[in-house]
């Protein structure tokens, strides 16, 4: 990078500021300009540049910056979701405004929720960059390939860990050290790492995890309606509408179908 990598982190976190001014002036203000118009030329030309920055090979800057800045009125749509599940989900929640300026889960969010539009566009080193500075602020970390559905909500939110190959569901809420990450790593004959393979899980929706559970391997998926109970450790699927409970080294797991003392014992290998 040719104005040096501490410039370029600077220029990531101005672009984040550039973007999130343009899709809420009245929170976030217009960063001192005239009008949005001259605030979104002047972003519009600094991602450009950027790109110019992390490309080896000649492209259509112009018609790459364009695309991007195209999808952020989904995004904007998408984080709108996200600011209302957190004021509806927190009674300590004062107003939206209050969620914007003060959550660490709307800091994490917004960024990976821009973050993985680059993704999508093959930028990848920008859109790392731009999760990468939203962990060092929010202690979440958030890859930017993971898919979210609209409503999320990540209470408290320190610790959490969220990896490339996720799929969340709507209406989902995490909180403080949840981890939904890779099981194990395959690796080549050569012992390198497979590269682009699922490995983290899927999660359904309306589902809520507290703190400190751990859900592991690209294979295991939460049904819609769980409940996975704290310092859980889940390498393995759960059915819909079950509840999760974490008892000494084993997890209970009570599924919708059973009678009232019909529970079972689920051990982790």
């Amino acid at each position: 990078m040719n104005n040096g990598y501490d410039n370029f982190k600077q220029q990531v976190a101005e672009l984040i500021n550039y973007i999130r001014s343009m899709m809420y002036p009245d929170v976030f203000g217009d960063m001192g300009y005239k009008s949005m118009d001259a605030l979104e030329v002047d972003a519009h030309s600094m991602l450009i540049n950027m790109l110019k920055e992390v490309y080896d090979e000649e492209i259509d800057f112009e018609a790459k910056a364009k695309k991007i800045f195209a999808e952020f009125p989904n995004i904007k749509s998408l984080i709108d979701t996200d600011v209302q599940a957190a004021y509806e989900g927190d009674p300590a929640a004062k107003s939206t405004k209050e969620v914007m300026l003060a959550y660490p889960a709307f800091e994490a969010l917004s960024i990976f929720r821009i973050a993985h539009v680059f993704y999508m566009e093959k930028v990848p080193i920008i859109s790392r960059m731009m999760t990468e500075y939203a962990h060092k602020n929010t202690g979440i970390d958030i890859h930017p390939g993971a898919t979210v559905g609209p409503f999320f909500f990540i209470d408290h939110g320190t610790g959490v860990v969220i990896g490339e190959t996720t799929t969340i569901g709507e209406r989902v809420k995490l909180y403080q050290g949840v981890t939904l990450g890779a099981k194990s790593f395959a690796t080549n004959p050569d012992g390198t790492l497979v590269k682009g393979i699922k490995r983290h899980p899927d999660i359904g929706n309306n589902v809520v995890i507290y703190a400190g559970a751990t859900i592991l391997g690209g294979k295991t998926k939460i049904g819609d309606n769980c409940v996975i109970g704290g310092n859980v450790w889940l390498t393995h699927s759960v059915e819909a509408g079950s509840t999760v409970l974490a008892a000494h080294e084993r997890n209970e797991i009570i599924s919708p179908n059973a009678g009232e003392d019909d529970s079972f014992w689920f051990c982790q290998l």
